[in-house]
């Protein structure tokens, strides 16, 4: 019997995945992106999981897409990698949308794929001697997809250099470049990445939810769009039961009791 491709934990409101191919740095083949998928799916309609920490197995956080697939690529079709790009692009969008909080405990190197893996999330805790680089140009590949959301993260100049360089950066640069939000010794990183899904599991699921669409959708408007889409969010919350519950909570100096 093999092991799993992801290891699935509940940690009290927060559930932990673990990419599972220490072997191979847990490089994202095909195999393991479904098994991500699918995971995420399962986190996505569990009411009870309020929030999701993704981490690696072994000594690597991930190393990018699996190498051996990649040189697979040119017996494929066209179609063949279309289908294989496009399932790709539909994973990272909706860890980059997942309506619950996410939070990435970089145990380990995360490099090419992996480092956009953690791109995608909403925090980034970052052992202190690992490094993350987006080095897709050294093999001859472009970090397409990745670069979307480098982009939005740290601004044209700072993805230029990551992108050309294709350089791995320390997690103190990293930290400066705002890539990772914390950094700290590699055997506290995954208890306190669970510590801060487990803080922000605490507030209301829809506001949550409502508050990270408006983040990835506000960078690509235009100020006026912006205003008209962010005063509709408003008006919505302030009929919302979150709301009420939150300020009856607030009042009467007692925990919320979250609808979900």
């Amino acid at each position: 019997m093999t092991d799993p491709l992801i290891l699935a934990e509940t940690r009290g409101a927060t559930r932990l995945l673990t990419l599972n191919r220490p072997e191979v740095r847990n490089a994202l083949s095909g195999a393991l992106r479904g098994a991500l998928h699918d995971e995420r799916e399962r986190a996505r309609s569990d009411a009870s999981v309020r929030a999701l920490v993704l981490t690696g197995s072994g000594p690597a956080f991930c190393a990018g897409l699996d190498l051996d697939e990649l040189k697979a690529v040119h017996a494929r079709s066209s179609a063949e990698n279309r289908a294989d790009t496009e399932a790709l692009a539909r994973l990272f969008q909706a860890l980059y949308t997942f309506p619950k909080p996410v939070v990435a405990a970089l145990n380990g190197h995360a490099v090419a794929g992996g480092a956009g893996l953690a791109s995608l999330c909403d925090l980034v805790i970052m052992n202190q001697d690992a490094k993350l680089g987006y080095t897709e140009a050294r093999i001859g590949f472009v970090a397409a997809l990745v670069g979307v959301y480098l982009l939005r993260q740290v601004g044209e100049k700072r993805a230029r250099d990551l992108l050309l360089s294709a350089r791995l950066v320390s997690a103190r640069e990293a930290l400066e470049m705002g890539l990772a939000t914390e950094i700290c010794p590699p055997e506290e990183v995954l208890e306190r990445a669970l510590a801060r899904a487990s803080a922000m599991a605490e507030n209301a699921p829809a506001s949550l939810a409502a508050t990270k669409a408006l983040l990835a959708a506000v960078p690509g408007m235009g100020l006026h769009e912006a205003l008209r889409y962010a005063t509709e969010v408003n008006v919505l919350s302030r009929t919302s039961d979150d709301l009420r519950e939150g300020v009856s909570a607030f009042l009467e100096k007692r925990e919320p009791a979250w609808r979900t």
